[in-house]
């Protein structure tokens, strides 16, 4: 069950100054950075490149790792990692490992010419994308550990926090990005993209650094409940030898959170609740993905994107997504997801207006400022959802497997965005329109389960 109590402004604002909220604004910025990488980077590196749209669109199913992340969840949230573990923390080795990853995966895109080794792009590409997911899987639990099982005003102050870190590190990091690549090629360097990948390699670095002054909290509670079910498994067993003792650990590794979610939610409502969470950010992620290549093509240079979509949308993701905690704290879950949707619809028809408009910077504006609520206001919600859904013996896993849904409807039908723009012939107008009516099936799912959801909102 899901408590969200109502408290007055001042006390809401005063969670914001927890000191764990800073921690978590920067488990978030890790979280969101390599997004720039293998999203808006890749995507205008290749099309520098001369690629086409349908081309970029397809690359973009590199992303579809995050769909299928939970499979390797359980691995994540028991195995320990040689040496750095005990060095550091459970969590933070995993996380350390997969940034090292990601940093050795931007030197050598470094070397590489997209036009002469398209495959190599990709597969390093998938690389990231793949690390990148497994650390979000140690991210959000550690995350989430921050807070204490009962501080529902925590938690959802939390979330908000988390959205606001995951968004300035991707467009924060897309701001390094652009103006890094525009002014390298304005020196002169013909592989400045290239260069820009070496400068991000230092963000890495940076933000390692500052993972060490996240702590982790004590293991001892989580690694008991996980024994108990192994126990509980292993006891259908006639005889215990070694085989019978590995079963019992899989079984309790991959099998336990799923059972443990069913069992918690309910068959029907945990059936209606993974149906939203796939369905409902499709939309977004249909404008998300060909949103950069509509700008370049609609005549606004990489430090015009720069200015108005990143930084001003920073600024806007920021304080909407504050404002967003404080929706959610005080008018509940379904309310603010309700909400965000018919934003979400009424914000992709505005770029609708822009692509039948004349190149104008102040409806862009407009328009990449009410995108921005939209995805604030969502993601918010979403994030507090399934933060206070999770079972604590095994936070990794259950929140992966949500947020794994959740990306997969995001992800693996969104890469057929380029296609359907060349479908339709380049009218961005109409392309914006579908993607707003794509928010309409989850909104109905929502409505047809909403008394259905035991919600306890105080």
């Amino acid at each position: 069950m899901i408590e969200i109590k109502k408290q007055s402004l001042s006390e809401t604002f005063s969670i914001y100054f927890d000191k764990r909220m800073l921690k978590i604004l920067l488990l978030g910025a890790i979280s969101g950075f390599p997004w720039v990488l293998i999203g808006s980077s890749l995507s205008l590196w290749l099309k520098e490149d001369g690629l086409s749209r349908s081309t970029i669109g397809w690359a973009g199913l590199i992303f579809g790792v995050y769909a299928f992340n939970y499979l390797w969840a359980p691995l994540v949230d028991r195995v320990q990692v040689p040496f750095i573990t005990k060095k550091v923390g459970h969590r933070r080795a995993w996380i350390v490992l997969m940034q090292l990853t990601i940093l050795l995966s931007l030197i050598l895109w470094s070397t590489i010419n997209p036009t002469e080794n398209l495959a190599l792009v990709i597969t390093v590409g998938l690389v990231i994308a793949i690390a990148s997911a497994t650390q979000d899987i140690t991210v959000d639990a550690l995350r989430i550990e921050q807070i204490g099982e009962n501080e529902g005003k925590s938690m959802a102050a939390g979330a908000a926090m988390a959205v606001v870190g995951w968004w300035s590190g991707y467009k924060l990091g897309g701001v390094l990005s652009l103006f890094s690549a525009e002014f390298l090629q304005n020196l002169g360097y013909e592989n400045y993209w290239q260069f820009t990948f070496l400068i991000l390699g230092i963000l890495i670095i940076l933000m390692n650094i500052g993972l060490m002054f996240v702590n982790e909290t004590d293991n001892s509670n989580r690694y008991q409940k996980q024994k108990e079910n192994d126990e509980l498994i292993s006891n259908k067993f006639n005889k215990l030898n070694l085989l019978t003792k590995i079963f019992s650990w899989i079984g309790g590794t991959v099998c336990g959170p799923i059972v443990s979610f069913f069992k918690k939610n309910g068959f029907s409502i945990a059936i209606g609740i993974l149906g939203f969470v796939f369905l409902f950010k499709v939309g977004e992620a249909f404008l998300g993905r060909m949103s950069i290549i509509f700008y370049k093509e609609i005549g606004f240079s990489k430090s015009d994107i720069a200015i108005y979509s990143k930084t001003l949308g920073w600024i806007t993701t920021v304080i909407f997504t504050l404002l967003g905690g404080l929706f959610v704290i005080r008018s509940g879950v379904l309310k603010a997801m309700f909400l965000a949707g018919i934003i979400m619809a009424c914000t992709n028809l505005l770029f609708s207006v822009l692509a039948w408009s004349d190149k104008s910077e102040l409806l862009f504006a407009v328009a990449v400022i009410f995108d921005d609520i939209a995805a604030a206001f969502a993601t918010v919600a979403f994030v507090a959802f399934i933060s206070l859904l999770v079972d604590r013996a095994y936070t990794a896993t259950q929140y992966a497997l949500l947020a794994s849904i959740g990306t997969a409807g995001r992800t693996t039908l969104a890469s057929s965005s380029g296609a359907l723009v060349d479908w339709l012939n380049g009218d961005w107008g109409t392309f914006f329109i579908l993607t707003a009516l794509m928010v309409i099936p989850s909104l109905i799912i929502l409505w047809i389960m909403r008394n259905k959801i035991q919600l306890s909102e105080k």
